[in-house]
């Protein structure tokens, strides 16, 4: 009997050339994820974190997902380490997910995660923006310059295609001009400018407005926010409580999560100045159709995701399909034989002993 077990390794280097940076197909994915746990068909256990410093909140987070139908289970290692920019000059955030069958449970693929962590969140913000953004959307403005803030624009644009002048606004001129260097080649029909760190003038005019920062503090005013504005919340705490009063519809990812969290959301719900009523529902009553979106050109709509890892899965799993039909990846192998049926196990084990032996 074949007792060799193989699977497939993609670099994001393999993901990002086999066009795996497509929001439409994270978009699709993620809709898709929502709508089977709404059905029941995803096992979705509690995460396991481990967090090494309280003060700082450098974590290793553990999350399981099984997709019943397709039969494939995933689980995002992700580890989140805030002071790594300042501290030492690198990414505070990076992610692998090992896929298996769950016919005979056996992994079938090994994936870097941070491109997938990454797009799944600005897909739901382009899924969001989808259902509650006004459909003749020309502006888009920023707080933050950052990764999420560059994957958040490639969304909304996915999401909204009328759009066409994004201004960024950041806490150094030096982040904005980084953004405007990234995204122009990207996006060769949009405007992109920075407005040097004047956040008022990034969102006052804009008809879509994205806070992406790691703040916590009220950066965003509602004042800035103009009737018939959509404003999707990407950060912890960064916008004032007042933003979220005067929104006609509050739509979470799933509002059970959020509000025991560190959201703006959550923080007026300890406060009691925010309660169940005032949540229009989450997402997935919208992509269903159970609750509507956008009703009326004036609206004023806020989002609010906290992170459904059971998504990141789904957007995992398409993204290792599209990349196994490009023909890219490599072959991993993790075994040719079963333990005990390898013919030179016993020399295998002499060797081990002789190493055991010369240890201290």
């Amino acid at each position: 009997m074949n007792h060799q077990i193989t699977c497939k390794y993609f670099s994001q280097e393999d993901l990002l050339g086999s066009g795996c940076l497509d929001m439409k197909l994270a978009m699709d994915a993620a809709e898709s994820a929502m709508q089977a746990y709404r059905a029941g068909d995803v096992l979705f256990p509690e995460k396991i974190v481990q967090i090494f410093n309280d003060d700082t909140q450098e974590r290793i987070n553990c999350l399981p997902a099984t997709f019943l139908k397709d039969k494939v289970c995933g689980m995002k290692w992700v580890s989140v380490f805030p002071p790594n920019p300042v501290k030492h000059g690198l990414q505070n955030l990076s992610a692998v997910i090992i896929l298996s069958e769950i016919v005979h449970g056996f992994p079938i693929a090994f994936l870097e995660g941070t491109l997938c962590s990454n797009m799944r969140v600005g897909a739901m913000g382009g899924i969001a923006a989808k259902y509650l953004a006004r459909e003749d959307s020309e502006s888009i403005g920023f707080i933050g310059a950052g990764e999420q803030a560059k994957m958040h624009l490639i969304a909304m644009k996915t999401a909204l295609p009328s759009l066409k002048i994004c201004r960024v606004g950041a806490k150094e001129v030096a982040e904005e001009e980084q953004f405007v260097h990234e995204m122009s080649p990207i996006l060769p029909d949009m405007k992109i400018a920075g407005t040097g760190t004047d956040l008022a003038a990034a969102t006052s005019e804009a008809d879509v407005i994205v806070t992406a920062t790691s703040a916590q503090a009220p950066l965003l005013q509602p004042e800035w926010v103009k009737p018939g504005a959509f404003y999707s919340h990407v950060g912890g705490w960064e916008d004032d409580y007042g933003v979220a009063r005067q929104s006609d519809k509050i739509v979470c990812d799933d509002w059970e999560t959020v509000k025991h969290r560190t959201q703006t959301l959550s923080r007026m719900y300890q406060d009691h100045q925010l309660t169940d009523g005032d949540i229009h529902g989450n997402l997935v009553d919208l992509i269903t159709g159970e609750k509507p979106g956008r009703e009326s050109p004036e609206e004023r709509t806020y989002f609010n995701a906290v992170g459904l890892a059971y998504v990141d899965v789904g957007i995992a799993y398409a993204m290792f399909q599209h990349a196994y039909e490009a023909g890219l990846g490599q072959d991993l192998k993790l075994q040719n034989e079963m333990i005990f049926e390898h013919s030179h196990l016993k020399d295998w084990v002499r060797i081990g002993s002789e190493h055991s032996r010369e240890r201290p």
